[in-house]
């Protein structure tokens, strides 16, 4: 493809052409006044597809998702005013986990900022806490320098959204077309390598350990680390956590794994966290949610190792050891070239010894549930959707309870196939999630966990499916409850469910047929296999399966907010 033209061609076609020339595929949004010269430029070419959903919002996390479970950078246009302002919350949620994504927003024209004009807003402004970076563009030969910046920015150093607004005079203003092929940011150098120093003293703590633990979140996955992580662990014969972001970077089928850790995690990955001597943490970030009470967790001392690309993530929650900025990936194969050439080997007699004691950890068999022939219980329609499935689908969810559970009970082998919402817990995210997802691996097998509050909050995308022949299988858990806020209240606020209860559903299954795609009623434990099994024997059909579960379940373990690791409630019984 060219990198220049001869004849000057609109601000909206060189956008087109930069998009083209970056690789994108899909582009997903929604028009608007702002950006209209964007979409006829768009409806002239053909080398990437528009989808049109039917929310801004939506648009922003099916872009995200496809980022999420592809590894490409993912792309959403919207227009000015009340259309950034519905991106926003898409925005925050990719900010958060750390997403490359690319946002187009138009915006007024430039002789009619900041006059109130119809339909504006400041959007450099409201976005930018929200986004790694914003521009806004002020001069139509800027555009194409001002993409190609963008989406580096987007994919290097700590990952992350970036917003491009572009009033609509410059998206129809006329320059010449020229791509730059590499771009120079004196202010943005962000660092790969890790200091071969600090490593070297890592390599030495690691393999004095006498109870090590392994801690990796979405770093790992962001950095595409897997096969090294997968790597470090079999050699060194360590457990390993992942956490809620980062399921799938090593394998859950291996006796190393030892679950997820938290206030929803395994009660051996959290008491191995709080005891163990040296703690290597990969591209993690000591949340709240996973290492509970900051002073708790630092009252058992031990020696922290930390690798992250981003060096203001480093000892801001818990002071560490030993940092090491940089690539995750590059770290770790550093790492193993220098544990390959150690002479000194594990602690295999202290190793053993604390696998002892973290076998007894996991005979308290913390996932256990009381299973029923009367009535459908969540933890159950997971796992057999483990099972229907081979454990190879690539699983969106929404934010609650029913994530929880498809966390805990759906055991992920690979990176990249658990998509859903982790710092900012967004509910709505999960069918816009599944749609995502589909474009960017299309003919996988794609679930999308949730529950009848969170469906609700984007289900009009039922409508976008239709339109693009998408088929995602949805599972709604449905409890008629917020479930996650009900459970709250009924361990905090001595069972006072405040607007908790859902007291007017939709027939789901109607609902589903009028958007053109099938609905299933599900009330029986002895039909949850078979309606699973037809849903994804239907390959072209998108399913909704509204599975009538336990209405008093709550998801076990449970750490409560204010508590330590080792205070951990293994059910109701322990209140």
């Amino acid at each position: 493809m060219s990198h220049d033209t001869a004849v000057p061609i609109t601000g909206a076609e060189i956008l087109v052409r930069c998009l083209a020339e970056e690789g994108v595929k899909h582009v997903f949004g929604y028009p608007g006044g702002a950006v209209l010269y964007i979409y006829d430029a768009i409806f002239k070419q053909d080398k990437f597809q528009h989808i049109l959903v039917r929310h801004e919002q939506a648009a922003i996390h099916a872009a995200d998702a496809y980022s999420r479970s592809s590894n490409q950078v993912g792309v959403a246009l919207v227009t000015s005013g009340p259309g950034v302002t519905n991106a926003v919350t898409g925005l925050s949620t990719a900010y958060m986990d750390s997403i490359p994504m690319v946002v187009i927003s138009g915006q007024v024209p430039t002789h009619a900022i900041g006059q109130d004009a119809f339909q504006e807003c400041d959007t450099v402004g409201i976005t930018r806490p929200v986004v790694k970076h914003n521009f806004l563009v002020k001069d139509v030969r800027d555009v194409a320098a001002t993409i190609k910046k963008a989406f580096y920015i987007a994919r290097t150093g700590r990952p992350g959204p970036v917003l491009v607004d572009i009033p609509k005079d410059i998206s129809m203003q006329k320059a010449l077309y020229d791509y730059p092929r590499e771009i120079e940011m004196r202010s943005y150098k962000p660092v790969d390598k890790g200091h071969a120093g600090q490593i070297r003293k890592a390599v030495q703590l690691l393999l004095a350990a006498e109870r090590p633990m392994i801690y990796t979140g979405g770093g790992v996955i962001l950095a595409n680390a897997s096969n090294e992580l997968n790597r470090l662990v079999d050699k060194l014969g360590y457990p390993v956590t992942n956490t809620l972001m980062g399921l799938g970077a090593y394998r859950a089928s291996s006796g190393h794994f030892v679950g997820m850790p938290g206030m929803h995690g395994t009660y051996e990955a959290n008491m191995a966290m709080q005891h163990c001597d040296v703690l290597v943490a990969i591209g993690a970030r000591f949340d709240d949610r996973v290492i509970g009470n900051p002073k708790h967790f630092a009252s058992n001392p031990r020696k922290i190792i930390h690798i992250d690309i981003d060096p203001s993530s480093i000892s801001k929650r818990v002071k560490v050891d030993i940092p090491i900025v940089g690539n995750v990936k590059d770290v770790l194969v550093e790492l193993l070239s220098q544990l390959d050439a150690a002479e000194q080997k594990p602690n295999e007699q202290a190793l053993q010894k604390w696998w002892g004691q973290i076998g007894e950890w996991r005979g308290r068999e913390c996932l256990k549930y009381a299973p029923s022939d009367e009535v459908i219980k969540p933890q159950s329609v997971v796992e057999t959707l483990w099972q229907v499935t081979g454990g190879d689908a690539f699983v969106t969810s929404d934010v609650g309870q029913h994530q929880m559970w498809a966390a805990q009970y759906y055991p992920f082998n690979q990176p990249r196939r658990w998509i859903n919402s982790g710092g900012l817990g967004t509910m709505g995210v999960g069918l816009p999630y599944a749609m995502g997802v589909q474009m960017a691996n299309p003919g996988a097998t794609v679930a999308c966990v949730t529950g009848e509050g969170s469906i609700q909050m984007n289900i009009q995308e039922l409508a976008t499916c239709k339109q693009y022949h998408l088929t995602p299988k949805i599972i709604l858990l449905n409890n008629r409850f917020l479930g996650m806020v009900r459970q709250w209240q009924e361990l905090d606020y001595n069972s006072r469910y405040a607007e908790s209860y859902m007291d007017a559903l939709p027939d789901f299954e109607k609902l589903a047929e009028a958007y053109g795609h099938v609905g299933m009623r599900i009330e029986k434990p002895g039909d949850v296999e078979g309606a699973l099994r037809d849903a994804f024997a239907m390959k072209d059909r998108l399913v909704f399966m509204n599975f009538i579960t336990d209405r008093s379940e709550n998801v076990w373990p449970m750490v409560k907010t204010g508590k330590g690791l080792s205070e951990m409630l293994l059910s109701s019984e322990d209140l």
